[in-house]
């Protein structure tokens, strides 16, 4: 039987309908593509490679790319004048002697001016906070970054990384309930990839339901082998934050299928990985 007007007109719908739909979806929930793991499991240098190295600093993550690292962690914080550097505490006095004070109380000159690495070393002495643009220079085409969103503008931090082209190296890190900076995320970037840490597993469902990510971040406290396959039925890789950072711990976290490991020891967690490939 011939097809009616009507019957085509409703195909039409249909599939416009379903390609509007398939639009949205990408536009929330794009098809990111991560980086291979060098190593099997990526290796996130926490405050980059800092053992005997000021942290957070450019020095760190550098040797964090010498050692073949997948990503350095980095902890975003915005300065008086608008400016964003890495710094981990919201407060200064942590990092160098004869000043106190919030980093938000500080413009981007007064953090530069600070020497954060003579309590390291000699060596280090004159070791400066990094600002951000330092960093994505540092890192571009070189290692991934795991962005932890400790309090700065989303807007602004994707015009910059937009600027060096980095959109698809950057994990931001943000817990769960701050829906409102996950969303303006994928707004402002459909190709950024946010990775919120749900909490408990029972939260993944719920999560997924208001937005569908490709990430997750836990701890040692939530992580399981449920918590990681729940994860991977939505096709979203799971990252961890170590607590002891020994082999054994190491084990159980690749054992749980578990895709990326935050860690203190990053050289010793690649010799690990290594081993065990052997």
């Amino acid at each position: 039987m011939k097809p009616s007007k009507y019957t085509f007109i409703l195909v039409v719908f249909f599939l416009l309908i379903s390609n509007t739909a398939y639009l949205l979806a990408q536009k929330i929930a794009p098809d990111t593509g991560f980086r291979e793991a060098k190593h099997g499991v990526y290796v996130i240098a926490h405050r980059g490679a800092h053992i005997g190295i000021p942290e957070n600093s450019l020095a760190a993550y550098q040797k964090a790319i010498d050692l073949g690292c997948d990503f350095v962690e980095i902890d975003v914080r915005t300065t008086k004048d608008g400016g964003f550097v890495s710094i981990h505490n919201s407060s200064v006095e942590e990092y160098a002697d004869g000043i106190k004070g919030k980093v938000s109380e500080l413009t981007l000159a007064e953090l530069k001016s600070l020497d954060i690495g003579f309590r390291i070393g000699a060596q280090w002495k004159g070791t400066r906070i990094p600002a951000f643009e330092e960093i994505l220079k540092l890192c571009q085409g070189k290692i991934g970054i795991y962005l932890d969103l400790k309090a700065a503008s989303v807007s602004a931090l994707v015009e910059i990384i937009k600027k060096y082209r980095m959109e698809n190296d950057i994990l931001w890190y943000l817990t769960a309930d701050r829906m409102q900076e996950i969303r303006e995320i994928v707004t402002n970037c459909p190709e950024c990839i946010p990775m919120p840490d749900p909490g408990p597993a029972s939260n993944i469902d719920l999560l997924m339901d208001k937005i569908h990510v490709h990430a997750l971040a836990t701890d040692m406290g939530e992580l399981s082998e449920q918590f990681v396959s729940t994860a991977h039925q939505y096709h979203a890789r799971v990252t961890v934050d170590e607590n002891e950072g020994n082999e054994d711990e190491w084990s159980k976290i690749i054992d749980w299928k578990t895709d990326g490991i935050q860690t203190d020891r990053p050289e010793a967690l690649i010799t690990f990985l290594k081993k065990r490939k052997r």
